[in-house]
């Protein structure tokens, strides 16, 4: 069955040996998305393109000329430019918008042979916890039809989950990839910023945004970082640092023995699910009898990384947004009768509720009576947290902690508490005001059968040593 493959690699020996080819592949998942279409999911399914597609690539195989990726389905956040295909963010402010480019991400999988599926239901602009904020509707639960699947990377997180592909691309600005991936069960990697171009992303806070890789394996998760990584002439903020081959060195890595922290008091911490500190604390243990070093140790000034967060995203949320005005593309009110009253209907119809509140929050910040007093303090206390994180992972190699403080919430449980909703993200915001890499582990499940994610934090650039260490967690888990 095609999908019952553990991971690409396997599945690219049966298409070498004819025992398989892509065409099966994306008949399989296009059948679990016409079936799982309840979800809500996927926004535009590509059908036609991906079986063409998957027969080239075919075609490609055969004559020993397929990429890396040849095989892989991919499923695309709907804030990722694909050229000639729409792309909406989630919001009515794009209706009718169609993608004029690639983004660098999306043209280094299609030049690897992957096959795009479809474009991925979202929180509007990646701004929420739930994907409850998209004009299109909520994203289900797959495990808890009656739950959200987190935020904002819902759509993302259910495919790979529920098999409608084998990898999703999201993006993660304060925990977008992470948290639904501990929502829904599945991995999720937020690597160090940078580390992926961000051309073509649409920005939401731009200092924080990353582009962030679902799977089921860690293998398919490296080979992907692998691809779409580097330098990049479109984006003069990525790095140019040289990339490794992350799936040799998963490969070829002996085991090492690690000095891993975790975050100290979490066996009797108030603000965390029961369920999650249990197995987490568990996990903990297990790492402890392999052989590493397990200490605990304090997180920094964890008062003020979500704050700090809030204030800074929000307020690049209110420079980037406000390109959108009804001018060149996209919604335009129709009951307006003058240019300012036309941007403002425009705006105010084109958004929902969650964008135009973090706009406002980040216009109050950066306005002149409060810019020293917020945006210009919250940057140096982020500097104080990066600092401190850097400290940690200077004395060890990783830092482990939740990926969420519960399991996935009731839909609509926190839409009328905006605060408890932000409260969400209060282990994830920690990597992305550092811009350090993490990663979610599936970690059990609580008493319901809701999965628990393990977060994993490493230094700058050190993915490499992070996948190593996740699947040694993973096999920890699956003994």
């Amino acid at each position: 069955m095609p999908g019952s493959y553990a991971t690409l690699r396997n599945i690219q020996d049966d298409l070498k040996r004819g025992a398989l080819s892509c065409k099966d592949l994306v008949k399989h998942h296009l059948d679990i998305i016409n079936k799982k279409a309840h979800l809500n999911t996927f926004l535009s399914v590509y059908e036609e393109e991906a079986l063409v597609r998957a027969e080239r690539v075919d075609q490609k195989i055969k004559s020993n000329k397929a990429g890396k990726l040849a095989g892989l389905i991919v499923g695309i956040k709907d804030v990722l430019s694909h050229k000639d295909h729409p792309l909406q963010a989630g919001s009515r402010i794009l209706d009718g918008f169609i993608a004029q480019y690639n983004a660098t991400a999306i043209q280094r999988i299609l030049d690897e042979d992957a096959i795009v599926i479809g474009r991925q239901n979202c929180d509007e602009f990646a701004m929420g916890s739930s994907n409850e904020n998209s004009a299109f509707g909520p994203v289900l639960n797959p495990v808890d039809n009656t739950r959200v699947p987190g935020g904002s990377s819902g759509g993302s997180a259910v495919s790979v989950a529920a098999g409608m592909c084998r990898i999703a691309l999201g993006s993660d600005t304060g925990g977008s990839v992470r948290q639904p991936a501990a929502f829904c069960g599945v991995i999720g990697l937020k690597p160090t910023y940078s580390r992926i171009s961000r051309h073509g992303l649409i920005a939401y806070g731009s200092s924080f945004d990353c582009i962030g890789i679902f799977g089921k394996t860690i293998e398919d998760v490296a080979l992907v970082l692998e691809v779409i990584s580097g330098a990049d002439e479109f984006d003069s903020t990525v790095s140019r640092k040289p990339v490794p081959s992350y799936h040799s060195v998963l490969e070829s890595t002996a085991p090492a023995t690690y000095r891993v922290a975790y975050m100290k008091g979490i066996e009797d911490a108030s603000g965390i699910q029961a369920a999650i500190r249990q197995n987490i604390v568990s996990r903990v243990n297990r790492i402890r009898e392999a052989g590493h070093v397990v200490e605990a140790v304090d997180l920094p000034l964890t008062d003020y990384v979500l704050p700090t967060y809030y204030i800074l995203a929000t307020a690049e949320a209110s420079s980037n947004l406000s390109r959108y005005d009804g001018v060149r593309y996209g919604y335009r009110s129709a009951n307006s009768h003058d240019l300012q009253a036309m941007y403002k209907k425009t705006r105010s119809e084109g958004f929902g509720k969650e964008v135009q509140r973090r706009i406002l929050l980040g216009t109050f910040v950066l306005s002149a009576s409060y810019y020293d007093a917020y945006y210009t303090k919250a940057q140096r206390v982020r500097r104080i947290i990066r600092d401190k994180m850097k400290e940690i992972l200077h004395m060890y190699d990783f830092m482990l902690m939740p990926t969420t403080p519960t399991t996935a919430f009731k839909l609509k449980e926190l839409t009328e508490n905006p605060v408890e909703m932000y409260l969400a993200d209060l282990f994830s915001v920690q990597a992305n005001v550092a811009g350090i890499p993490a990663i979610s582990l599936p970690c059990g499940t609580d008493e319901r059968g809701l999965p628990v994610g393990l977060q994993v934090l490493a230094n700058d650039f050190e993915e490499s040593k992070l996948f190593s260490f996740s699947r040694e967690v993973l096999m920890m888990t699956a003994g």
